[in-house]
């Protein structure tokens, strides 16, 4: 028989930006003229130094906020690297965090999740004034109900506590709450604290890590998702 709660069932859907809503890699296009054939392993190596400061810190219970590590892990860049750039260079390299370009299908995915009157917010380990500043760039910030940020827990992901403040702010229950995200850490921290979990997989060769924790939903791009939850509606 069909459960009649589960028709035209709506969610709370949490979106991590960096890698998921917007490309933080693309940064190895002005980097080019600045490291040259660096550039790739550049904007590699800042983001991976950036979320192990993050990491590092929610562990250490010694917070700094998301653009303090972005800008401690540019200068442990330039130095692994020994790239070092000018001042000026930097702070065009951190102004171009706020100017991040988009994923090409997110877009309209997110104005079709919207249509199918689930709750849509950012929910990110960024500062809350940057985030927004990137999605009105970006265009999408009218999409989303609300920008939900670790900073208001002075904390990191994957820390649980930061799974349920997004429940708590979407006034949803976790089992009713998703996390979509490209991150396969941030998706088993989801999990581990109850929320439900979609992985965003835009690599194919990308590899979730082995720890019994699987994602709920797999997609290699957001416009997969509307079809899907319009599939468990009805």
């Amino acid at each position: 028989m069909e459960d009649v709660e589960d028709v035209d069932k709506t969610y709370a859907l949490g979106f991590d930006v960096y890698g998921t809503l917007v490309d933080p890699l693309a940064l190895a296009e002005p980097l080019r003229a600045l490291v040259g054939e660096q550039a790739v392993r550049f904007a590699e190596l800042w983001r991976s130094k950036q979320l192990e400061y993050s990491f590092r810190r929610g562990l250490m219970r010694r917070y700094a906020d998301f653009d303090v590590c972005t800008r401690q892990a540019l200068r442990y860049t330039q130095q692994a690297l020994r790239c070092e750039l000018p001042e000026s260079d930097q702070g065009r390299l951190l102004e171009a965090y706020l100017y991040l370009p988009l994923f090409p299908e997110v877009a309209a995915s997110l104005a079709a999740l919207k249509t199918q009157g689930h709750r849509l917010a950012a929910f990110t380990n960024g500062v809350e004034t940057s985030i927004r500043a990137l999605l009105a760039n970006a265009g999408v910030l009218p999409q989303l109900e609300d920008v939900i940020s670790v900073d208001d827990l002075r904390t990191f992901k994957p820390d649980p506590a930061v799974y349920a403040h997004l429940a708590r702010r979407t006034g949803r229950a976790p089992g009713e709450t998703w996390l979509v995200s490209s991150n396969a850490w941030d998706v088993i921290g989801a999990k581990a604290a109850g929320l439900r979990a979609v992985w965003v997989r835009r690599q194919p060769d990308a590899v979730f890590d082995p720890w019994d924790v699987e994602p709920d939903v797999v997609v290699s791009r957001l416009d997969e998702l509307p079809a899907w939850f319009a599939s468990q509606s009805g």
